[in-house]
């Protein structure tokens, strides 16, 4: 990569993305800091040259050392990794908003590759991929054991060609063959229409460089005849993107100069607060005309006191949880769905060569009243089961990944196993802002000021004869846990407990 594309490319990803931060002010500080350890290293000299020389069948220089590289990160969180010349590629195309294949976002798990989200309008969405699907073969390769960037690699495709994966899904018995045809991703991130009785509905599937921008050109159409009278922001199944674009997502509602995000790690430059003012979320903006006019400047009012509700699940993921999490310590809107996915992590990217780099975790970040939601997410302020009848979504959390960060406000959690179905039948899969879409239509309820229901329990199984929890506007929200979470009981009014190092303490 040039120096002229490092320079564009110099963002701060804080999704599942990844994470893009070009700082040799890193570099800088770990040479500062303990001095290297020459015995272990000459260990490894050794090795390599044992490995080199007499290994069975010759390793080449590039092949050993990208191999030990890759070992380091081994026991390090899940969101650090080495990026070869093709990760590092890819994550450029996916920041930039366009690559190939089907449109998915993968993780592993066992190892093999998992959905962590279809990206909406792709091939992989309109097959019926779903998040927490795991992919056990590919094109009739066994996937058990292969790299994420192999699993990638083979997915990756000319457009118009086919490819068949084979998955295995909750819930089913036997797996599921789905036949896919590749095509070039183009990732829409910000989409908008108006919902009856003049309420604006806004939904954002990625945070990609433009998608502030993008945000402000939707939000002037939607109020181009006359301001909505309330607005719904859907963060759903959003995995994160670019801190930037959260910035200014965030301050495009918010009063001017309010504290969006603030990080803190081991690396001073790591310590930062960001508000909402142009020098915060315009840092790397590549829009038009050298990318200096301040794009938030020409929004209408009303976009920071409409009524408005920011809608969230299981698959709401770091850049999202930033914007919820903003949006609600500052009052501006109410959040309403299941608990999010608790990344609260940064990531940053330091370039080894033009084309390849490492991802680490350089920093925990914080709402603006200080809360760190790494592994706890962010909890709505009414909880809204996926459907009537039930949760959909079984993506693990940031709690359920091996060696993931602790959240040293908090004692940890167990890692919530998926709850067995008791009988009940399977949630159906929705179109998000749909006529199906049971959280949206509560979201519409809680604006209008009609009761907003949990569930409907007449679809449930096993519902007894308690009433759903109901939640007024202007009313104090019954904090719950979603269905999946790992603390979770059987009826349709949850109550809260916290988790301590002394056990479980019931809170109001």
């Amino acid at each position: 990569m040039s120096t002229r594309r490092l320079g564009g490319f110099g963002l701060v990803v804080v999704g599942a993305l990844g994470g893009i931060l070009v700082s040799l002010g890193i570099t800088a500080a770990a040479q500062r800091g303990d001095p290297l350890p020459l015995k272990e290293l000459q260990q490894f000299a050794n090795v390599f040259a044992a490995i080199k020389s007499s290994y069975v069948e010759p390793v080449g220089d590039e092949q050993l050392i990208s191999d030990a590289i890759k070992g380091m990160f081994s026991e390090l969180d899940p969101h650090s990794t080495y990026l070869d010349a093709d990760a590092f590629k890819e994550m450029e195309a996916i920041t930039q908003g366009g690559f190939g294949g089907l449109g998915i976002e993968i993780g592993s798990e066992d190892g093999m590759p998992k959905v962590i989200s279809p990206i909406e309008d792709t091939p992989a969405a309109r097959a019926g991929i779903l998040a927490g699907d795991v992919i056990t073969h590919i094109d009739g390769k066994p996937t058990k054991g292969m790299t994420l960037n192999d699993a990638i690699k083979l997915m990756r495709g000319e457009p118009k060609t086919p490819i068949v994966l084979t998955i295995a899904r909750q819930g089913r018995d036997k797996p599921l063959v789905v036949h896919i045809v590749r095509d070039l991703i183009k990732v829409r991130s910000v989409r908008s229409k108006m919902l009856d009785n003049n309420i604006a509905y806004v939904r954002i599937a990625q945070f990609q460089e433009r998608t502030a921008s993008d945000l402000v050109t939707q939000l002037t159409a939607l109020g181009a005849k006359a301001p909505p009278k309330a607005l719904v922001l859907d963060l759903r199944n959003d995995p994160g993107g670019l801190l930037d674009s959260a910035i200014g997502v965030s301050s495009a509602f918010l009063k001017p100069e309010v504290l969006v995000v603030s990080t803190k790690g081991r690396v001073p430059s790591s310590n930062r607060e960001y508000y909402a003012k142009p020098s915060d979320y315009m840092r790397s903006f590549a829009g038009g005309g050298g990318g200096s006019s301040d794009y938030l400047s020409g929004l209408a009012g009303w976009s920071k006191t409409v009524p408005m509700v920011v809608l969230v699940n299981v698959g709401s993921a770091s850049a999202s949880e930033i914007v919820a999490g903003a949006l609600q310590d500052h009052k501006r809107a109410k959040v309403i769905g299941n608990r999010t996915f608790g990344k609260g992590s940064v990531q940053s990217v330091l370039p080894l060569s033009e084309d390849t780099g490492i991802k680490l975790t350089t920093a925990r970040y914080y709402t603006p009243s200080g809360r760190s939601i790494q592994v706890t997410g962010v909890e709505p302020d009414i909880a809204v089961d996926d459907t009537a009848q039930g949760n959909l979504f079984r993506l693990p959390r940031e709690v359920d990944l091996q060696r993931h960060l602790v959240n040293a406000a908090d004692a940890e959690e167990d890692a919530g196993g998926s709850d067995s179905k008791d009988g009940k039948a399977e949630p159906k899969m929705f179109e998000f802002g749909g006529a199906d879409d049971y959280q949206l239509k509560q979201a519409i309820n809680f604006l209008e000021g009609r009761p907003v229901k949990k569930s409907d329990p007449s679809l449930v199984a096993k519902a007894d004869s308690a009433a759903p929890a109901v939640v007024k506007p202007g009313s104090k929200a019954v904090p719950t846990t979603e269905k999946k979470s790992p603390v979770n009981v059987n009826k349709p009014i949850v109550e809260h407990y916290r988790i301590t190092p002394g056990g479980l303490i019931k809170t109001p």
